[in-house]
């Protein structure tokens, strides 16, 4: 099975990289908007539907994960038009350059986060520009073909490099600086390391899942507690980390505050079990 997988080169693409390529059931085509250093790769913009056409015509795929988005809640409150662009007009192209099946990455900032964490079921209400663009992608997704997938996932993490958008990098790096840094502990989500999004998203290729998805990790918990949990998983000193209140950052864009996601559905119909943060920071420690 050919995956081309947009978006590849972030955090949550090299993890999902990693888990596919080990299963010879798939052949990997990784693009991105710039392909970095040392890496192999197709340039794609999913915003040049004419160039996006020609790669899918050339390289005809089974299936493609569509990981590329603008993530930054702040750019898009303040560039609204752009994150249109990206996010929904750029979703847009991939289903009218394909005719397979699509798996496309959201986020729990479908909800209000006023009473989460959050079923498939729950009613949607995004709150920032981000969520609502994110949301509108789901619809285009599904109204395409309602045998597509869309996965929403929460505050994903990791070890890597490659990102600037890891909360556990950006912990890390302060407290090893000797910074103090400032986290809140009034948003409430599930954490998800990559990895663990990465083994869900190839179980969703094999048992061909379709619809609304939900996948987190186990422990639902404020950043701040996440915090101090890497803190002294990795035995930095956690007396750097000082709480704040979401509004005290006074950020452009408003956030869900007691969000999340609920995983029940999934557990279910996979039969997996999600990985608490201490089972996941334990193996980012170990490699």
């Amino acid at each position: 099975m050919r995956v081309l997988i947009t978006g590849a080169f972030g955090q949550l693409g090299f993890a999902l990289y990693d888990a596919l390529s080990k299963n010879d059931q798939f052949e990997i085509l990784r693009t991105g908007r710039s392909i970095p250093y040392g890496q192999e790769g197709i340039a794609l913009d999913i915003q040049n539907q004419v160039y996006l056409k020609e790669v899918v015509h050339s390289t005809r795929p089974d299936i493609i994960i569509n990981l590329a988005a603008m993530t930054n809640v702040d750019a898009c409150e303040k560039y609204p038009e752009l994150a249109g662009e990206i996010n929904v007009a750029g979703l847009q192209h991939i289903c009218d350059s394909f005719s397979g099946k699509i798996i496309h990455l959201s986020t729990d900032y479908v909800f209000n986060g006023k009473c989460g964490p959050y079923t498939e079921e729950d009613q949607v209400c995004p709150i920032s520009t981000y969520g609502k663009t994110k949301l509108a992608s789901e619809r285009i997704l599904l109204d395409n073909d309602v045998n597509n997938l869309v996965i929403r996932g929460n505050v994903l993490y990791d070890n890597s490099p490659h990102t600037k958008a890891s909360f556990l990098n950006w912990v890390l790096s302060s407290l090893k600086g000797n910074q103090e840094i400032n986290v809140v502990e009034d948003q409430i989500n599930n954490p998800t390391w990559t990895r663990s999004m990465a083994d869900i998203i190839e179980l969703s290729i094999t048992n061909d899942l379709s619809g609304i998805i939900h996948w987190g990790d186990a422990d639902h918990i404020n950043r701040y507690d996440f915090a101090i949990k890497i803190a002294e998983k990795f035995s930095l000193d956690a007396s750097l980390i000082k709480p704040i209140l979401t509004e005290d950052l006074k950020q452009i864009a408003p956030r869900p505050l007691q969000s999340g996601l609920v995983t029940t559905r999934l557990v279910k119909i996979l039969d997996v079990v999600p990985p608490s943060i201490n089972d996941c920071l334990d193996e980012i420690k170990k490699s």
